[in-house]
């Protein structure tokens, strides 16, 4: 009679442990819905959020048509696209990779240096070494301090360029880009 009760018992527990876990599995994924359960799923269950990732950006001289999104992941205002897109286009073309005085063919590849006077200009912005270098005095490191982003290769990245340019942009406006 042991034998039958732990042939049935054994089973029967299985089930039920098994029907829990599939009550789990398809219950609804709401942030709110995972606390309390979560922790008592199996260890193989793997916890995920669909994500909409959008496609890689394909940088081309000339080419800006990238901008509204990663300008809105930067947090530039709308209002400023157009003007941001005009530095873009005038300071590095649309390139992310170049510093300053680096030529370009149509696909983004650096294929020189023009000139050496500008090397610490840097990304779609070509922002400057006055403000990214931790201590320079006209803007007192700002970038770096405040981003800790203090090395120019980081900037060369285009959204890192992009919201150290938003930082520019809310300290001093346009003024960092006049051409005077």
């Amino acid at each position: 009679m042991n034998i039958l009760i732990r042939c049935i018992a054994v089973p029967l527990a299985g089930i039920i442990a098994l029907g829990s876990q599939a009550q789990a599995a398809i219950a609804p994924s709401s942030a709110s819905t995972f606390i309390g359960w979560e922790s008592q799923l199996p260890t193989t269950y793997i916890k995920h959020e669909r994500l909409d990732l959008p496609r890689p950006v394909t940088f081309k001289h000339g080419d800006i048509s990238w901008l509204p999104s990663l300008a809105a992941q930067a947090g530039w205002p709308r209002s400023t696209w157009n003007k941001l897109g005009q530095i873009i286009l005038r300071e590095s073309g649309g390139c992310p990779n170049r510093a300053g005085g680096d030529m370009v063919d149509k696909n983004c590849n650096i294929t020189g240096v023009s000139e050496w006077s500008h090397r610490s200009d840097t990304g779609l912005l070509q922002i400057n070494g006055v403000h990214w270098k931790q201590d320079h005095a006209q803007y007192h490191g700002l970038i770096c301090k405040r981003l800790k982003v203090c090395e120019q290769s980081i900037l060369l990245d285009p959204l890192t360029n992009l919201i150290a340019g938003k930082l520019l942009y809310d300290v001093a406006g346009w003024s960092p880009w006049d051409i005077g």
